[in-house]
């Protein structure tokens, strides 16, 4: 089985005060639903089993969409609640998402944040590979925007980020450093179900990058691929959107 969790339950406080009103960014749209994050993320590639879809801010909207918009899918779609998206961090939703299949048989889980627009070609070969995957792009880093992560003397990634968009550290010698393009894949049902249950209730609470550094500090370097995104665009508000 293959599985697409996308996580959507943030508030989506900047790209509603751009717009001049409250919206759920991952489901706006001006002309038609086929414009919105949402869609495209989904219709890129329509091979996966199940659609995990993480909401909490403007639920019921959400809701309404994928019941009014996504017919077609919606014996694969699997839409989940978080109740506590004002709360915690983007780590609950992803502990929300694969709480949702973690009992079940798969072959590979495809983790995307909801407000990205990447290219088809590339999403495309994400998919078809058969190894975990990392994704970077070509943009800045930045640290009042940025996460990022580098790669150790020995290949191993460490992701880094600051909440507060201050600055960056790295205080050890590293080989590489990227932008990450924040989609990952997991091909290892072992590592995965071992990384979710390592976990406390804490952890799960902040960042989805402890989950995301728990699972690929498991990993050999032959054991995953990286790709970089021809086209990335974080929408964090209607310009960003406007560049799709």
């Amino acid at each position: 089985m293959k599985i697409l969790i996308i996580t959507v339950a943030g508030t989506s406080s900047r790209f509603s005060e751009s717009l001049g009103k409250d919206c759920l960014k991952c489901i706006y749209y001006k002309n038609n639903i086929k414009e919105s994050l949402l869609y495209r993320m989904i219709y890129q590639n329509t091979d996966f089993d199940c659609y995990v879809i993480v909401g909490g801010f403007m639920y019921d909207e959400l809701n309404q969409v994928i019941e009014n918009d996504f017919s077609e899918l919606k014996k694969k779609i699997i839409l989940v609640k978080n109740s506590y998206f004002r709360e915690y961090g983007s780590g609950y939703s992803l502990y929300l998402g694969l709480k949702a299949i973690i009992n079940m048989e798969f072959s590979q889980v495809v983790f995307a944040e909801g407000d990205l627009y990447v290219d088809k070609e590339s999403f495309e070969r994400l998919c078809e590979l058969k190894t975990n995957v990392i994704t970077c792009n070509d943009e800045e880093i930045l640290a009042s925007k940025a996460v990022a992560f580098y790669y150790d003397v020995n290949y191993g990634i460490h992701y880094i980020y600051d909440v507060s968009h201050n600055v960056l550290e790295i205080r050890e010698p590293f080989t590489g450093i990227f932008n990450s393009g924040q989609i990952w894949k997991f091909v290892s049902s072992d590592k995965l179900k071992e990384s979710f249950f390592s976990l406390n209730e804490v952890e799960w609470q902040g960042t989805n990058l402890v989950f995301i550094q728990r699972y690929f500090e498991r990993l050999k370097r032959e054991e995953y691929t990286m790709i970089r995104f021809k086209k990335w665009i974080n929408c964090n508000t209607i310009s960003d959107f406007e560049k799709i």
